[in-house]
């Protein structure tokens, strides 16, 4: 597999976070949070802000993201259940996030580092006006040397509108914020090329550069728990990060110092982009998470696209959703694969109007002379990943 190397092979370079200048740090309710008794191991996060105090010493500027808002106040509420309903979940968040809260403040203030509570949405991230006021709050939270602790704002949010999961979360921070790396402290070491819990030849791949479907097929489910992300979510997370010229590491948060431990020889593995940093605009379009809609194209358009061509209407086969002008949408190939994201110049019923046919009809379909293009290749970001995983990579991958 060209896209992978696994632990056997010799010329791996071991990567550490001392070069980072900025990162974001994911942290899981699993981690966080005794999932029998609902309270936060205050030991273990006692050693993580020792680890964010030696960062910031080092001149690298941190951002958490922390789960465990939901598994610490469903305890308190008494809400002891396997399965919560909505309405649970998000009474459980609003009891749980003051706590989370009051205990990452303890934890930094310890070390003289200001605490600040950031909650965001999926629509924060989706859009453009929201994402760019989040942005700022967090860059100037950076700059009076605050330590931002995010969090999904799971008490407004309904499952139609999460992230779902926090390393998507995470991703979209890193990207939001122009971070060059980005930590997910897991209950795993890394990405193997199976499942080493029910297959004990697995090996661990310690550095991607490319997100394959052979990459895709190592990934499993989540596993039973307090989390609710899995090795899916966070190879989604990893194509956000790489889009956006991030680096990401997976690396197990079950010892005391995870972040130190990651300056020092071990397992765990690196998703290292290309050296092409693509544009803040075109960062945000790629990391989509919730398109409106999707636009499915002909061979010649895919390739087309492939070569930096704008997308026509007449390579249009299919429009599904309903969208706007300037919603973001996905651009899918004939055999089912995810090409990318775009903005698109046109609503979804004139979209359909003008499909398969040539850009000199637009005038007499529409009534008005649009634009040539369905979306212009300066609103459009290829994605790197190829290869077909056909309704998996649609609903999963993509959102």
């Amino acid at each position: 597999m060209a896209s992978m190397t696994t632990q056997r092979d010799p010329d791996i370079q071991q990567r550490t976070l001392q070069q980072a200048r900025r990162i974001v740090v994911k942290i899981g309710s699993a981690l966080l949070v005794d999932g029998p008794s609902g309270t936060i191991r205050g030991k273990w996060m006692a050693s993580v802000a020792q680890d964010i105090r030696a960062l910031r010493a080092n001149g690298t500027e941190v951002i958490v993201v922390s789960s465990g808002a939901i598994a610490v106040g469903r305890h308190h509420l008494g809400l002891t259940g396997t399965r919560l309903r909505l309405a649970e979940k998000q009474a459980a968040a609003a009891t749980g996030q003051i706590r989370l809260a009051h205990a990452w403040q303890e934890a930094m203030a310890e070390h003289g580092i200001t605490v600040a509570q950031i909650l965001l949405t999926l629509g924060d991230s989706e859009d453009r006006r929201r994402y760019l006021n989040a942005r700022n709050t967090l860059d100037t939270l950076i700059r009076l040397g605050a330590l931002p602790v995010v969090n999904e704002n799971d008490t407004v949010a309904t499952q139609e509108i999460r992230f779902g999961d926090n390393d998507r979360l995470a991703a979209r921070v890193a990207e939001m914020v122009a971070a060059d790396t980005l930590v997910l402290l897991s209950d795993i070491d890394g990405l193997y090329t199976a499942d080493p819990s029910t297959n004990p030849s697995a090996s661990l791949i310690p550095e991607v550069r490319e997100l394959t479907p052979d990459i895709m097929a190592a990934a499993g489910g989540s596993r039973p728990g307090v989390g609710t992300g899995g090795m899916v979510t966070k190879l989604m997370a990893a194509r956000i990060a790489m889009n956006a010229g991030c680096a990401m590491v997976i690396a197990s948060g079950h010892t005391l110092h995870p972040l130190a431990t990651i300056n020092q020889p071990g397992q765990r593995t690196w998703f290292l982009p290309s050296g092409t940093v693509p544009p803040a605009r075109k960062k945000w379009i790629s990391g989509s998470i919730a398109p409106m809609g999707c636009l499915v194209v002909d061979a010649g358009a895919a390739q087309a696209l492939q070569d930096g061509g704008s997308l026509l209407p007449a390579g249009v086969t299919r429009v599904d959703g309903e969208f706007s002008r300037g919603d973001t949408v996905r651009i899918m190939g004939p055999d089912g694969s995810v090409l990318g994201h775009g903005l698109s110049n046109y609503t979804t019923t004139e979209a359909r109007q003008i499909m398969g046919r040539h850009s000199t009809d637009i005038a007499n379909i529409l009534g008005c002379q649009g634009r040539n293009e369905l979306i212009h290749r300066d609103d459009m970001v290829i994605d790197p990943i190829r290869g077909a995983q056909g309704e998996r990579d649609k609903q999963s991958f993509l959102g």
